[in-house]
């Protein structure tokens, strides 16, 4: 929640309440570099229930033992071997992309799923993977440290003209507009020309625009991300509210998002929405 609220009012406005935070933990959730570094001593880490335990986080018992990267979960503990492979289980090289794996079995791990060993074996070990154990995640490692950065899962992959595209990749590009966004979600919807379109919605550091001041900020908007990642990353709809649709904990519903986006009534339960108004006026297109 104070992650959350960090991105609905943002830093400066924190400042004035006199709170203050040492050190975050973020587990659960992809956390962008911008975001990392405007809090500068976030302390993501990767683990999964399904994993026991943590697989990957910074060595806090030692200090200066693993400095911090902003937005990165650094490096696997003692045991974990993990890697980033393709579609094939071939090893990804530093500094592109990929699917996170683990190689080798390790004490905490997933045993089985109750009467159904056959899908734990088809879920979480996939022949075409060459039967390391499969996260479910995208990853990423820098070139100078080899720190591994979780991209978001791999189901919320958009496939644009055949382009393979994250979706906290165009979230991650959206946030850098430090002066604009304060927040914003990325989700796909399918498209004629495309396949699947990109559709975001932004919170934005200033009142919800309307009319022409929505479409100039929209336009700025795609052209920013074009800039950051790519002409074929820009959204192809920008919807503004004054935030976005999240549960009590602070987690942002995508699956409702996904609706929106589509254009499709609301018919799922809602009943955990923190703010379920929200959602009508995120409805509206520009």
């Amino acid at each position: 929640m104070a992650l959350s609220r960090t991105l609905d009012v943002g830093s400066r406005e924190l400042k004035k309440t006199n709170q203050s935070f040492y050190t975050i933990s973020s587990a659960g959730h992809e956390l962008n570099a911008v975001l990392g570094a405007q809090l500068r001593l976030t302390d993501p880490c990767f683990l999964h229930y399904r994993s026991g335990g943590l697989m990957m986080a910074r060595a806090r018992q030692l200090p200066g033992a693993t400095p911090l990267v902003p937005g990165s979960c650094t490096l696997p503990f003692p045991g974990i071997t993990a890697a980033i492979v393709d579609e094939t289980g071939g090893d990804v090289p530093n500094g592109q992309g990929g699917i996170l794996v683990v190689k080798k079995p390790w004490p905490s791990m997933i045993r089985t799923i109750y009467g159904d060993p056959e899908r734990y074996k088809k879920s979480y070990y996939p022949p075409e993977l060459k039967g390391y154990y499969l996260a479910g995640d995208g990853a990423s490692r820098d070139l100078q440290r080899g720190y591994f950065t979780i991209t978001g899962r791999i189901d919320d992959v958009l496939n644009v003209s055949g382009h393979r595209l994250g979706t906290m990749e165009v979230e991650s590009a959206l946030v850098s507009h430090t002066e604009l966004v304060a927040e914003a979600a990325v989700v796909g919807r399918p498209d004629d020309l495309t396949g699947e379109a990109v559709c975001a919605f932004v919170v934005l550091k200033r009142p919800r625009p309307t009319g022409d001041e929505a479409k100039r900020i929209a336009n700025e908007l795609r052209n920013w991300v074009a800039k950051e990642i790519g002409p074929i990353a820009k959204p192809k709809d920008i919807r503004f509210g004054d935030n976005l649709p999240k549960t009590r904990s602070g987690k942002i519903m995508r699956r409702l998002l996904r609706s929106i986006a589509k254009g499709e009534a609301i018919t799922q339960d809602t009943s955990t929405l923190e703010n379920p108004a929200i959602l009508e006026q995120l409805a509206q297109s520009l």
